[in-house]
């Protein structure tokens, strides 16, 4: 073998190497940087005090993940242990190694939906409601609901800040602080209070805050939309006649919610909330009313009813009443059937 030859065949061995190093690193990188390793989508919460062994876990049994090896280099590269911010991260099937690494280190988070609905009327059960959809704990939103100072910044009281919440979805950083989400609460509420509305407000007699207390009232007689405007208009129609309110959710309130049956004894609790006992309305709202009893009070239903009770079908509704002799009918046709309920399921014992 000639000089020349071996020359030759060197150096195509090193080209060689050189080729397969070249395309090792380039298989590397587009294995990191081009190529989707993830099987499904997967919502990644990190907490803070996480590991990066505890994300990466997370991430291999709930994203899929294709190439572990991959992620650990991604990881490794970006210096993910070292930087990578809690939050609350969507990983897609589309996704590479390098994009999710890149995203916890710069905080990319999706938006998370905070929803309030339902029954909101006792502020340890709302302070759950946020504690169990954010990264924030539920005792620290119960502090700030009860906390003057902090309150006193956006125009409320630990007593009437249930007329700051409006129960909604709200798009929100999983990471949001207590803060955040009441200077959310507080935003949402200055663009719900129209000029309109508190012109309609005024139509009725009420402010802002009043129209809160009765429309919590409203919130607390029933579960029927569509029975909101008319309810509205009774205690509206008492409240023109400077009449006793004799909101019953009002006595629930005054026992915390305590109470199975609200008795006549319990009618004398000696509470500012009584509105057995207080003409007008209570001082503040007894719950956190929706939007739909907060618009029924601004536009009640136009009628003469003055009484109402629970309609005998136990369905859920009420029948009203103009006069009391009409309301003392209604009621007595209830206690039949309530009776008559009640024989039918003692004989079945």
């Amino acid at each position: 073998m000639t000089v020349r030859l071996k020359i030759t065949i060197a150096g195509l061995a090193v080209a060689a190497l050189l080729a397969g190093a070249a395309g090792f690193v380039l298989g590397r990188y587009y294995s990191d940087n081009r190529k989707p390793n993830f099987e499904k989508e997967y919502v990644l919460y990190v907490r803070p005090g996480m590991t990066v062994e505890q994300v990466m876990d997370s991430l291999y049994v709930g994203a899929g993940t294709i190439r572990p090896k991959s992620v650990e280099r991604a990881f490794a590269k970006m210096e993910v242990e070292k930087n990578m911010q809690p939050g609350r991260y969507v990983v897609e099937p589309s996704a590479v190694s390098m994009y999710v690494a890149r995203m916890l280190v710069y905080g990319w988070q999706t938006p998370q939906n905070m929803t309030l609905s339902g029954t909101l009327r006792k502020k340890d059960r709302i302070a759950q409601r946020i504690g169990s959809q954010m990264m924030v704990d539920s005792a620290a939103v119960a502090d700030a609901l009860n906390d003057e100072a902090f309150l006193a910044a956006y125009g409320f009281t630990p007593e009437n800040v249930f007329a700051l919440i409006l129960p909604d979805t709200y798009e929100m950083y999983w990471t949001a602080s207590v803060k955040d989400i009441f200077d959310r609460f507080k935003k949402e509420y200055d663009a719900f209070w129209t000029s309109e509305r508190k012109a309609k407000a005024a139509a009725q007699g009420l402010s802002p805050m009043e129209v809160s207390v009765m429309a919590s009232i409203v919130s607390g007689e029933t579960l029927k939309a569509f029975e909101y405007p008319i309810i509205a208009g009774v205690y509206l129609n008492r409240y023109k006649k400077g009449m006793k309110l004799q909101a019953d959710p009002t006595i629930a309130f005054c026992y915390d919610y305590t109470l199975d049956r609200i008795l006549k004894k319990h009618l004398t609790v000696d509470s500012p909330y009584n509105t057995y006992k207080h003409v007008g309305l209570p001082p503040a709202p007894i719950n956190v009313p929706p939007k739909a009893c907060l618009e029924a009070v601004l536009n009640p239903e136009s009628h003469k009813y003055i009484y109402f009770c629970a309609s005998p079908a136990f369905d859920g509704t009420h029948r009203f009443a103009v006069t009391y002799s009409e309301h003392l009918k209604n009621a007595r046709a209830f206690q039949r059937e309530l009776t008559a309920r009640r024989k039918a399921k003692a004989a079945e014992k």
